[in-house]
């Protein structure tokens, strides 16, 4: 954005990070998703070069790092991973091991280790969050499909055992018909899925609400990871949710679909801090630079005899002479000390 003046010129321009580090997590599951997730938006931001690190990484992993266009896989994990994308890594032509440029960013999702590590190096380079675990939150009403909002549910909870999945409803028969759903369902699934899931249920919870109105100051107030609205007039209902991570609006918006590839980032903010962030997207590969430019020095003065008061109304004398050297009609008091003195 240029803004332009007879006496200034000013500008903001975005310009991308050089080296851009993605963390995919390769603990009870393979996710080539997050490998598309993250390294895909630091390409389509336009990062030059692109580090992917996952722990052990499954061919399915190592095959969405070429399509999605990594520059080189780390296969590392945890805080270990987090430090050599942070620092880079030397080449090591007796190890084979190429360069790994200490990384401007580091993005996605990982265990309480990887988050830990973000914390650290956080300050010395970029990092896009600091994530938790994952989370779901549905908001139901009597015309929710009890079967669908169960099985996204147990979706959310086979994750981690610390994940949670919440349910908000002002129908109390509608939650004691997803809790039957839930553990109907939940035995259904294949180990590890089902331990996991069930595991992470004892943890999950589900609150009931007078009303619509208390079901989204709740939901508001827990600023969910995952937010799935499933009610009647569901659009209505969404626009009044501030706070969430990313948000699922009617019975065929399933948080599965965001996971995949519906057009959402599914690196989203966690543990609340939806009040104040977002999810995973280009910004977090770009910086604002700004730059002026002033050509006329008799059209500035304005500008200069403003920053001399302000200057010594904040006691920064340095600065307010620095400025009287730029006026037309002012002697810089460093001019009259010498002078003084002589």
């Amino acid at each position: 954005m240029n803004v332009n003046t007879t006496t200034t010129h000013k500008q903001l321009s975005l310009n991308t990070n050089t080296a851009a580090g993605c963390y995919a997590p390769g603990g009870r599951y393979p996710l080539p998703s997050s490998v598309l997730m993250t390294v895909v938006t630091a390409r389509a931001a336009g990062c030059p070069y692109v580090v992917l690190a996952s722990p052990r990484p499954a061919p399915i992993t190592l095959a969405a790092a070429h399509v999605a266009g990594a520059d080189i896989v780390l296969c590392v994990g945890g805080a270990q991973a987090i430090g050599c994308m942070a620092y880079g890594i030397e080449a090591c032509e007796e190890l084979g091991a190429a360069e790994v440029p200490a990384c401007d960013v580091i993005v996605g999702p990982g265990n309480k280790w990887v988050t830990a590590a973000k914390s650290l190096v956080n300050g010395y380079c970029g990092i896009d969050m600091l994530a938790g675990p994952s989370e779901v939150l549905v908001i139901a009403d009597h015309t929710a499909d009890v079967e669908i909002v169960a099985a996204d549910l147990i979706a959310q909870a086979e994750h981690d055992v610390v994940a949670r999945a919440i349910l908000v409803s002002t129908d109390v028969d509608v939650i004691a018909k997803v809790n039957a759903e839930v553990e109907r369902q939940v035995d259904c699934l294949p180990e590890p899925n089902r331990s996991t899931a069930k595991e992470a249920l004892t943890q999950s919870f589900s609150i009931v609400c007078k009303d619509m109105d208390e079901c989204i100051a709740m939901s508001d107030k827990l600023a969910p990871e995952h937010l799935e609205i499933q009610t009647e007039n569901s659009q209505e209902v969404a626009d009044r949710c501030a706070n969430y991570g990313g948000l699922f609006i009617g019975t065929h918006a399933a948080e599965v679909l965001g996971d995949y590839g519906a057009g959402p980032n599914h690196t989203l903010p966690t543990g609340g801090t939806g009040r104040y962030t977002g999810g995973l997207s280009v910004f977090n590969f770009l910086r604002i630079r700004t730059w002026m430019r002033i050509d006329n020095k008799k059209e500035s003065q304005d500008m200069v005899e403003d920053s001399v008061r302000m200057a010594r109304l904040e006691g920064l004398e340095g600065h307010a002479r620095a400025a009287e050297a730029r006026s037309l009609t002012l002697t810089p008091a460093y001019k009259k000390a010498n002078n003084g003195s002589n």
